[in-house]
């Protein structure tokens, strides 16, 4: 299982705690430090929809500007947005056999995992 996301994150430390708590091993990917490829955001999309990557709730989408957001209208702008501002990206994401969970959810996490 691979999780992906930022270390300083109130929801990756939750998830990671919950994976912890219940002997899930995992392999953590900074994608703030080491980034994420479109290659892995294009399976992501067909899994979830690029829609569902996107955090429209924290700080890196609410700093751009009303017109920049509006742009994010397709998944070629909105992968091109999440490569150069992987912190735009919804936390975590968790790769776990051919699923993938984005976001915690205790009830989602205990169905799959």
């Amino acid at each position: 299982m691979k999780i992906y996301g930022i270390p300083n994150c109130n929801t990756m430390t939750k998830a990671m705690d919950w994976l912890t708590e219940n002997n899930v091993e995992f392999e953590f990917h900074d994608y703030k430090k080491i980034g994420i490829s479109k290659i892995r955001l294009e399976e992501w999309s067909l899994a979830v929809g690029w829609e569902e990557l996107i955090n429209k709730k924290g700080t890196t989408w609410r700093m751009l500007n009303p017109d920049a957001q509006k742009k994010i209208s397709n998944k070629k702008v909105a992968f091109d947005l999440m490569i150069d501002k992987p912190s735009i990206i919804k936390r975590p994401v968790i790769e776990f056999n051919d699923t993938i969970v984005v976001g915690f959810d205790e009830e989602v996490y205990k169905q799959f995992l």
